[in-house]
Order: structure tokens, then C-alpha cells, then sequence
């Protein structure tokens, strides 16, 4: 009855980070611009000799929800949406390109420009530094123009435009803290067609009523499984004893 055991295990295992994923899901439905991630499950036979009865459960690569999130108005110059698809382009923690939807832009005491999460958001030469302004402006096109401090509407001047990208969602891979990367290690070239709304910020795309049937679900299957490795137990203790009565 080993074998029964270990195919249930496997269910059970993975029905136990599926629901760590959703759950992860559900910790995210406020934050800007998240990505719900997917949970892939497959079987995988085991091969050898006899029948091909056993059946292992497996987990795919990490996959995501390409859907796009609800646009929110906030009136905040320094928020953004991306319209449609396309990346805003930051700085991780190595100093590499990496790619976010999170507009929840703010200028952090060194006058760089940074998402909420501190990542430096990069525009034409490097991340975007701002010098001290009375007002800001973020076009469609993601340009930065700004009316400089203790000058008039009349001296409005360009100081960068935000790099953005629009490369395949197939190519982009999620890091651990909640970057996208392509995933060749390359760096994705910026693409003018991109658009942006300021004033507006784009809410998670996890959908709460989903999650929370798929941990329904996934709490069910973890339940199934504990009972079969309930069930193999038993089956191994009987079959012990119906050994001991014809010994």
C-alpha cells in the first residue's frame, strides 16, 4: 500500500501550495498593479514495470493572470495606469531593468523618482530625477514636464519620459518581489505605442470571489487525499494481520 501513499502524498502536497498561492492572491487584492498568479497542476505517470496505475500530481512553472486590473481615479499627479498592455520600466535590487504595472509613483528625498515599493522608475538616461517643482505633469506618452520651483505656467520644461515596454507576456517571468524579468535575462526596448493615464492607478487583478472557491476547492482535494493515505493505512494494517492469521 506503500504506492497508494506516496501518489496521495504528492496530491496533498500540492494541493497545500496551491492554497499557499491563492492565499498569497487574496493578501494582494489592494495592491497596485499585482498580478495574480495561477495555479497549474498536472499529472505525471510513473514509469517502470507493470501497469501504468500510479499517477503522481506535479506543479507547472509559476504562470500569472494576464488580465488587466480596474482603472481608479485618484487625481494624483504623480499616479499612472497603463492603458492596455505595457510595462513601466524600474530598478531592482541588483540595479537590473525590471517591469511593473504599480503607478503609485512618488520623488523620494534625493529627488528620484520611485514606485511606492522604492524601486527607482527609469526614464531615457537611467532613473528619473526630478529638481524641485511647483507642479508636474505626466503626458500619455509617459513625458515628464514640470514647472520648476518659484517659476511661472509660462516656463513649463521637459525634464525625461518614462521608459515603457511592451514585450510578450510569454517572455516575462515573475521574480520573487513581484518584478517581472524577461526571461532570457535580456532587456525589453521601449515601445512608443505604450500609453499611460495620470491621475489614475490600476487596481490588482485578482478576482476575490475566484480565489476564494479555488480555496474551497483546494481545501477539499488536500482533504481527499488525507483520506487516501487514511485509507492505504488501513489497507496495510489489515493486510498484516490476515498475514499473521495464515502464518
Amino acid at each position: 500500500m506503500d504506492k497508494l501513499i506516496y501518489v496521495a502524498m504528492s496530491g496533498a502536497r500540492e494541493a497545500m501550495r496551491a492554497q499557499a498561492t491563492t492565499s498569497h492572491n487574496l493578501a494582494n487584492i489592494s495592491t497596485t498593479g499585482f498580478r495574480a498568479l495561477r495555479n497549474v497542476l498536472d499529472s505525471a505517470p510513473i514509469p517502470g514495470a507493470g501497469l501504468p496505475t500510479r499517477v503522481n500530481t506535479v506543479r507547472q512553472p509559476e504562470l500569472w493572470n494576464t488580465r488587466q486590473g480596474q482603472a481608479q481615479a485618484t487625481g494624483r499627479d504623480l499616479d499612472v495606469a497603463i492603458q492596455g498592455e505595457g510595462w513601466l520600466v524600474v530598478q531592482d535590487a541588483d540595479g537590473n531593468d525590471a517591469y511593473t504595472r504599480n503607478g503609485n509613483l512618488r520623488v523620494n528625498a534625493n529627488g528620484i523618482l520611485e514606485t511606492s515599493a522604492g524601486q527607482p522608475v527609469r526614464g531615457n538616461g537611467g532613473p528619473v530625477s526630478l529638481p524641485p517643482y511647483e507642479k508636474l505633469f505626466i503626458g500619455d506618452d509617459g513625458q515628464i514636464s514640470i514647472i520648476a520651483q518659484g517659476q511661472t505656467a509660462e516656463t513649463l520644461v521637459q525634464v525625461d519620459r518614462l521608459r515603457l515596454v511592451n514585450p510578450p507576456a510569454t517572455e516575462l517571468v515573475r521574480s520573487g518581489d513581484g518584478l517581472f524579468n524577461l526571461r532570457d535575462g535580456s532587456t525589453a526596448v521601449p515601445d512608443p505605442a505604450v500609453r499611460i493615464a495620470s491621475g489614475q492607478l490600476e487596481s490588482s487583478n485578482v478576482n476575490p470571489a475566484e480565489a476564494l472557491a479555488e480555496m474551497i476547492e483546494m481545501s477539499r482535494h488536500y482533504e481527499m487525499q488525507v483520506r487516501a493515505m487514511n485509507t492505504a493505512d488501513e489497507l496495510d494494517a489489515a493486510s498484516a494481520r490476515l498475514i499473521r492469521l495464515n502464518a
